[in-house]
């Protein structure tokens, strides 16, 4: 999966226990300050995330057992200007209707940037 516009990503990979992505900082992603917008770093880690809980299935409108987030908890720890992220959600508790998963986001040099743990229900 691709995801196009101001905020570019993609997601490189997923298991039954992790699921990566990248994305290239852009110019549209960026704060007043010149630092990637927080709201976009949550989104890339809410996304990476909801793709371990699919378990490698495409989300469609509506779909049945969409794993929809009902809670974010995220620490902002760092950021940056330029470069490549990456991030890695991996389960904290895996459930048939609600999952938690931790999703870390890390800069080009392997810093933590945020962590982010999220609650998914199965949609109905």
């Amino acid at each position: 999966m691709d995801y196009t516009g101001n905020l570019a990503f993609s997601v490189n990979a997923v298991s039954d226990t992790e699921a990566s992505g990248e994305m290239v900082i852009s110019a549209g992603m960026l704060n007043p300050f010149g630092t990637v917008h927080a709201g976009a770093l949550v989104w890339f880690a809410d996304v990476i995330a909801t793709s371990l809980v699919l378990a490698g299935r495409n989300p469609e409108a509506g779909m049945q057992g969409f794993p929809l987030a009902v809670n974010l908890n995220t620490q902002l720890m760092s950021n940056r200007r330029e470069g490549v992220l990456s991030a890695r959600a991996q389960y904290v508790k895996r459930g048939r209707q609600v999952s938690t998963v931790r999703t870390v986001v890390m800069g080009d040099d392997g810093k933590v940037l945020i962590e982010l743990t999220s609650t998914h229900i199965a949609a109905t």
